[in-house]
């Protein structure tokens, strides 16, 4: 009896697995065209930002394989429409962050996030990229 419930629960839930991939959010992966990025101070500002930021905050963003898959395709297309609407470097002066907002967040270590660092461990800073990265945000940022 126990080993027919298991079974059942079993089959409803790839049942249900395989129901949430028709869900279309989070499936559509096309990049908008760049439109105008910000005055970089210097290139190792775009570079270190390109590297830790550009996959949420940009048009440019590199759709890893996981992104296809529901539920987590929904996290990720949230977690850059989100990213996008706070900052985007690639139509600069639509975000709703100034630059000291994005300072402050690379340099507490928010940015880029904890979760997001456990996938991408290239866009992990040390703490003098983090403060590089900062101060170039804020000359550039302007």
């Amino acid at each position: 009896m126990l080993k027919k419930i298991i079974g059942i629960g079993l089959l409803a839930a790839i049942v249900l697995f395989g129901l949430i991939q028709l869900v279309p959010y989070g499936k559509d992966h096309t990049n908008p065209p760049v439109v105008a990025e910000p005055k970089w101070d210097s290139p190792a500002t775009r570079d270190l930002a390109k590297r830790a930021c550009f996959d949420c905050h940009s048009s440019e963003v590199v759709w890893p394989w996981y992104s296809n898959v529901a539920p987590v395709s929904w996290l990720v297309q949230h977690d850059v429409d989100e990213a996008r609407y706070r900052v985007n470097f690639s139509e600069w002066q639509t975000g709703v962050i100034r630059p000291q907002q994005a300072a402050t967040q690379v340099q507490r270590g928010n940015m880029p996030p904890k979760q997001y660092l456990l996938m991408h461990p290239t866009a992990r800073l040390t703490a003098a990229e983090s403060e590089q990265l900062a101060q170039g945000l804020l000359k550039s940022l302007q």
